[in-house]
């Protein structure tokens, strides 16, 4: 999951400089990543894994669905609030994975873990620039707020879906929900225009790279740890992206960032305490039993 995460830290690099209709954007994403995963399943022998009973294929394809409406409404929170505001309400969903993981899967979370995720919560607000200028209050920006909290749904979802998907390898998982997207998405591109040629090469990374590779990493963590490590693992990326950030485009992180930045990084390491009951570490054991291999 960490080194997931890192990997999607650099996604917004590609998005940005594909300067791609985002709904144009998220299909090749979903068509690259789709072609690099078949490749690779044919090139390794693995294509029989993606044979899925009907059970398993059915909560593939939902978790296909969650993951398509998390970027729309995603996307469609951004213009409604900011970059920053939509990305701490988004990052929300943690304490959902948390709380459904306790209230679904019966795992029991340490108050050290559950302190640690305040804690990074908190660091994330500040690291996204959040309270360095005025955000005015209006029926739009409430709308934008609920786009995001639905958006933190859908994707807490998705990860429990991948948590109990253990019969099933990560490769199958992203490549199934590749494939949803492709197929729920396939008349866009043509409905409002393709991108010039020279965008071609940041969107195939953003299928490559940011969704084959990434998400068969992400997968193959989610089914090996409990949720309440998922929660905390989950901050890498947004951590990753301000790095990048600021390298990349010189966005340098002024001092309440940096203070925000070092509040996750407690944050993070706080989460990898064995709980004092071993319920946690139980759970992850079981986990690592999952024939996942990324």
């Amino acid at each position: 999951m960490c080194a997931g995460g890192l990997l999607l830290g650099t996604l917004g690099v590609f998005v940005e400089e594909a300067h791609a209709d985002p709904l144009t954007a998220v299909w090749f994403r979903c068509a690259f990543g789709l072609l690099a995963l078949l490749l690779w399943s044919a090139c390794r022998g693995r294509l029989a894994e993606l044979r899925l009973p009907r059970r398993a294929a059915l909560l593939s394809v939902v978790a296909g669905l969650l993951m398509l409406l998390n970027w729309a409404l995603f996307f469609a929170a951004i213009p409604r609030t900011s970059i920053a505001l939509a990305t701490v309400v988004f990052h929300v969903q943690p304490l959902w994975v948390l709380a459904f993981g306790m209230l679904w899967l019966g795992e029991r979370a340490s108050r050290l873990r559950i302190a640690a995720l305040l804690l990074a919560l908190l660091g994330l607000s500040l690291a996204t620039g959040l309270w360095s200028g005025h955000l005015a209050r209006s029926e739009t920006m409430l709308l934008g707020i609920g786009c995001a909290l639905g958006g933190s749904l859908s994707y807490a979802a998705v990860t429990l879906i991948a948590k109990q998907q253990r019969g099933v390898s990560s490769l199958a998982l992203a490549t199934w929900q590749c494939g949803v997207g492709c197929a729920v998405l396939a008349a866009w591109p043509w409905l409002h225009g393709w991108p010039p040629l020279p965008a071609w090469g940041w969107l195939a990374g953003l299928g490559v790279l940011h969704t084959a590779l990434a998400y068969v990493l992400l997968f193959a963590g989610m089914q090996r740890l409990p949720a309440s490590q998922i929660a905390l693992l989950q901050f890498v990326y947004p951590l990753a992206a301000i790095a990048v950030d600021a390298v990349v485009y010189g966005r340098v992180l002024d001092a309440g960032q940096w203070a925000g930045v070092a509040l996750m990084g407690a944050a993070l390491w706080a989460a990898r305490q064995r709980p004092a009951d071993g319920s946690a570490t139980r759970a992850g054991a079981a986990g690592a039993r999952a024939p996942a291999r990324g």
